[in-house]
């Protein structure tokens, strides 16, 4: 009875273990972490037949939060919610000459827009360091400024006129809208388990104007920065 029941014993054991083997090991847990740094961003708009248009990078910056998920083996989902600084660089040059009339405005200022941001990437790990993302990303407006010079010459029956300003002022929130959406594609590649670095480039997709005048202006950015992992 003893040798029928040690017999037994090791059975269940041999079958506990090979059970264990066979089954698949669970997901990493939700890690959250913080990260921050550098925009670069800018405008993109259509053609516009009344004035030279021109678009620079502008810099800025963002920091946020996030939280990391394993859905799968490779396969992570990633919200984040980030305040980030978007805008441009713009030139502008209007030339109107009928002859007797010949009028010149030259602007050059920089829009300064911030934003709540809500990406969601969906990040496929290439290695256990390494790994690439896609997803949207959800912004809301929540101000912001406009600087720069501009220049006016007027040349009217043989007299000409120049006038030169500097502005400075927060933005007319009711012309702009308050949503923003874009489609962000990046990488990312940690040195540790808790240190990371992050670039992102998010090409907008609806207009940042409510009424652009048949120009539909979007927000576009490239960000590069660090993130940590609290583990």
């Amino acid at each position: 009875m003893k040798k029928l029941f040690a017999v037994l014993a090791i059975t269940a054991g041999l079958s506990a273990s090979a059970q264990e083997k066979q089954q698949p090991k669970a997901a990493s847990p939700v890690t959250f972490g913080v990260k921050a740094g550098f925009n670069g961003s800018t405008f993109s708009r259509g053609e516009r037949s009344d004035v030279d248009n021109s678009e620079k990078i502008k810099a800025g910056s963002h920091i946020g939060i996030f939280a990391n998920i394993p859905v799968a083996e490779k396969f992570c989902i990633q919200p984040e919610l980030l305040f980030s600084q978007l805008g441009s660089k713009t030139e502008d040059l209007f030339i109107h000459d009928s002859g007797d009339y010949f009028t010149k405005q030259e602007y050059e200022y920089k829009t300064n827009l911030n934003y709540l941001t809500l990406p969601i990437m969906v990040q496929y790990n290439i290695l256990p360091q390494l790994y690439v993302e896609a997803g949207p990303e959800f912004g809301l407006l929540l101000g912001g400024k406009i600087e720069g010079d501009g220049r006016n010459e007027i040349r009217y029956d043989n007299t000409t006129t120049v006038n030169s300003e500097s502005f400075s002022d927060k933005i007319s929130m009711k012309l702009y809208n308050k949503f923003n959406f874009g489609i962000g594609i990046g990488a990312g590649y940690y040195f540790t388990q808790n240190f990371g670095v992050t670039a992102r480039f998010t090409a907008g997709i609806t207009g940042i104007f409510k009424n652009d005048y048949g120009s539909k202006v979007r927000n576009n950015a490239l960000q590069l920065g660090v993130a940590y992992r609290f583990k």
